[in-house]
């Protein structure tokens, strides 16, 4: 492999005509470009400047080292720019996975970043959870979002950045009206509503389900959280929800917090495969930070400050 350096003062040897004048421009002595030229020589095993030429004559080899040196230099130096650019979040690009159920929770944080780094190419994919870890885990996106608990065997890593109650909607005939949270065993004696199979929310409830052995009453399920408000609406069963889809619902639905046992939480997780994070991607996080719960942000920021850069 040619040397870089002394590749270097041979093309600018050869453009300003002289040793002397090379010297001047790369501010080293005229005996430090002779001898790099010589390097350059060794290294081909060829003479690249007939000696004592005036102006310098280039040989066969020195006129093609000269060529394509001159373009390998400037590509050279715009990939450094390249670099510097992504170092310094003015260039890049970031896809993140968001599903549709916390979208709403991220406008603010698309604004700050678009604001922020206007150069960055950013794509969002809305999927449910389990189809963002999986993509995730294909390295299809540089990180995403879902819903705890995270499907194992895909070598994710994944922390938990913010977590949420989840509530049971319906009229009160079907839930009556007081402020005592609601179980599991409860609802299961009510037809309920729930998203569809490939939601998180879904699989957690699942979870939840299969470890007390209950047998719930589906009566319909859907990928619009707001088609699942109207059915409730409606008088046809329970809809289950996270509370940020529940700030604002009509006045004649019942809302009432689900616990069990188990502490029952939607909970959101950052998801990454592997150990290292873009700077475009740690940029996002930092944008994020406001909608973070504090107390899973400090452990956050510990272990991104840890990764490799």
């Amino acid at each position: 492999m040619l040397n870089v350096m002394a590749l270097r003062y041979f093309v600018e040897t050869v453009r300003l005509g002289s040793f002397t004048a090379a010297a001047q421009f790369l501010q080293v002595r005229q005996s430090t470009v002779s001898k790099m030229v010589r390097v350059l020589e060794d290294q081909v095993g060829d003479t690249l400047i007939v000696r004592n030429g005036k102006p310098l004559l280039l040989s066969d080899v020195g006129r093609v080292l000269f060529d394509q040196g001159s373009v390998l230099l400037k590509d050279l130096e715009r990939l450094e720019q390249e670099v510097h650019a992504v170092q310094a979040l003015s260039k890049g690009q970031l896809k993140v996975g968001i599903p549709p159920m916390i979208n709403l929770l991220f406008t603010s944080v698309l604004k700050d970043f678009r604001d922020r780094y206007p150069s960055i190419q950013l794509e969002v994919i809305e999927q449910p959870g389990p189809a963002i870890e999986q993509l995730v885990a294909s390295n299809a996106l540089d990180m995403g979002f879902s819903i705890a608990p995270v499907a194992t065997g895909l070598g994710l890593q994944h922390h938990s950045v913010a977590h949420y109650p989840v509530y049971a909607l319906a009229l009160p005939e079907l839930l009556p009206r007081n402020n005592t949270p609601i179980s599991l065993q409860q609802l299961c004696k009510k037809p309920l509503l729930l998203l569809n199979e490939d939601f998180g929310l879904t699989r957690l409830i699942r979870h939840h389900l299969f470890l007390e052995q209950l047998q719930p009453r589906v009566y319909a399920q859907s990928s619009q959280g707001d088609w699942l408000v109207s059915m409730a609406q409606a008088g046809l069963g329970v809809a289950i929800l996270p509370q940020p889809f529940c700030q604002r619902l009509p006045d004649d639905l019942v809302v009432r917090v689900i616990e069990q046992q188990q502490p029952l939480q939607w909970e959101v997780v950052l998801l990454w495969n592997g150990s290292y994070l873009s700077q475009a991607a740690k940029a996002w996080l930092e944008c994020c930070m406001p909608i973070f719960q504090e107390d899973h942000w400090g452990e956050l920021e510990q272990q991104i400050a840890s990764m490799p850069h």
